[in-house]
């Protein structure tokens, strides 16, 4: 005498959830197999690798109307002098901070953004 699936499947629906739970325990144990749930590669896992990225390049792709205070900025986050603040202003895209932390990174956008640039995090 032969068993169908579908007489198997609804016995395991008239099951309490405990009984459920101990039925799969056992057949874990008979087969030697686990019943992890498995986790598929694909658009989902490469944006849990995104949200793991550590390090951003911070690139300023325009600097809106008020250049001036842009230069500004750049010159106070890097340090550059006045001609190499307003030559990476004029060439965007530019990257302003290469490999800087999430938070450093967020905080430089946001300054750059409050002075007006558009900004990105890579």
């Amino acid at each position: 005498m032969s068993i169908s699936k579908d007489d198997i499947l609804n016995a395991i629906e008239e099951m309490k959830t405990a009984e459920i739970m101990e039925l799969i325990s056992a057949i874990e144990e008979k087969f030697g197999v686990t019943a992890a749930v498995a986790v598929a590669a694909g658009p989902a896992a490469g944006a849990a690798a995104a949200e793991e990225k550590t390090d951003f390049d911070v690139v300023m792709t325009g600097f809106g109307a008020n250049k001036v205070n842009v230069i500004k900025v750049v010159r106070a986050i890097t340090g550059l002098g006045l001609g190499e603040a307003k030559a990476m202003v004029e060439g965007v895209p530019a990257t302003v901070k290469e490999g800087a932390e999430k938070a450093e990174a967020e905080e430089i956008k946001k300054q750059l953004e409050e002075a007006g640039a558009t900004v990105e995090l890579k």
